[in-house]
C-alpha cells in the first residue's frame, strides 16, 4: 500500500534536508583515505564528463544565444548528475560540511582533510580526462576550436569577476545538491540537479573543478595559458565557490533552521 502523504509533496521538507546534510557532512569528514580520494578522483572525472558534453553541444558556433546556453546547461548537469546519483566526492558540494563544523560535530582537521583530499582527487580526475581526450583526439576541428574560446573567456576575467562569479556559481551547484536531497527517487534527483545546474552554466558563472578540465583543455587546442593566468582566474574562483557553498547554502540553513537533532535520522545518500 502506498504511503499517504497529506501535502502532496512527496520531498524532505527543509528542516529534515538540514538534518540530512549535516549528517551527511559528518559522515564525509570521517571517511578512510582510500575511499575518500577513489570518490575524489571519479569526482573530478565526472565533472570533467559534463565539461566534455557541453564543450561539444556549444562546439561549432560563433555566437551563444541563449538557446544554446540552455543546452549547453543541461548538457554539462551530466557531471554533478553522475556525482550524486552514481555517487562520488566533490570539492564545490563538500563545502556544505561547514554545517556540521560550526555545530561541533567534526574538527578543523576533519574538515580540513576532507577539503585538501577531495580537492586533490578532483584535480587528479580531470587530468586523467585532459589525457583521455587528448589521446582520442578529441581536441581538434570545431571541438579545439570550442575549448579555446572558452579558455580564453575565462582567463579574461578580472579577479574579481571571478570570485563573484565563483560565490554565485556553488550557490547554484550547492541548491542543487541541497533540492537532490530532498528527492525520494533518483529521477526527482536528476530533475532537481538539472535546473540549477543550467542556471549557473547559461548564466556564465565559475566552477573550481570545471575550470581545472576546461582551462587545460583550452590551452591544449591553442589557447594561450601562463600559470599566472590559471592562479588569476582558479584561486578566486576557489575562494569564491568556498563562499558561497558554505556561506550562502549551509550557513544560511542552518541559521534557519538551527541545530536539529540528529538521533533516529537515516543517513541519506550523500550529496556532492
Amino acid at each position: 500500500m502506498s504511503q499517504f502523504i497529506p501535502t502532496g509533496l512527496d520531498a524532505h521538507k527543509p528542516a529534515e534536508i538540514t538534518r540530512l546534510i549535516r549528517l551527511s557532512g559528518i559522515a564525509k569528514a570521517e571517511m578512510s583515505l582510500i575511499p575518500l580520494i577513489t570518490l575524489s578522483i571519479l569526482g573530478g572525472v565526472f565533472i570533467s564528463l559534463g565539461a566534455l558534453f557541453y564543450t561539444q553541444t556549444t562546439s561549432g558556433f560563433t555566437d551563444l544565444h541563449g538557446g544554446l546556453k540552455l543546452m549547453g546547461g543541461v548538457a554539462f548537469s551530466l557531471g554533478l548528475i553522475l556525482c550524486v546519483v552514481g555517487g562520488a566526492e566533490l570539492f564545490t558540494g563538500n563545502t556544505m560540511i561547514v554545517m556540521a563544523y560550526v555545530d561541533g560535530r567534526i574538527s578543523s582537521r576533519a574538515l580540513l582533510r576532507n577539503w585538501a583530499v577531495v580537492l586533490l582527487g578532483n584535480a587528479l580526475g580531470c587530468f586523467a580526462m585532459l589525457a583521455l581526450v587528448y589521446g582520442a583526439g578529441l581536441y581538434e576541428g570545431a571541438h579545439g576550436a570550442r575549448a579555446a574560446a572558452i579558455t580564453s573567456g575565462k582567463l579574461s576575467l578580472g579577479p574579481l569577476e571571478a570570485f563573484c562569479r565563483g560565490i554565485l556559481c556553488n550557490a547554484l551547484v550547492c541548491l542543487a545538491v541541497w533540492l537532490a536531497v530532498s528527492a525520494r527517487s533518483a529521477m526527482g534527483m536528476i530533475l532537481s540537479i538539472v535546473w540549477p545546474v543550467t542556471a549557473f552554466v547559461a548564466i556564465g558563472l565559475e566552477h573550481s573543478i570545471a575550470n581545472l578540465y576546461l582551462i587545460p583543455a583550452g590551452a591544449l587546442s591553442g589557447a594561450e595559458l601562463t600559470t599566472e593566468g590559471f592562479l588569476r582566474n582558479i584561486l578566486p574562483v576557489l575562494a569564491g565557490n568556498i563562499l558561497g557553498g558554505a556561506g550562502g547554502v549551509a550557513l544560511a540553513y542552518r541559521l534557519a533552521y538551527g541545530r536539529a537533532p540528529l538521533e533516529d535520522a537515516p543517513v541519506a545518500a550523500a550529496p556532492n
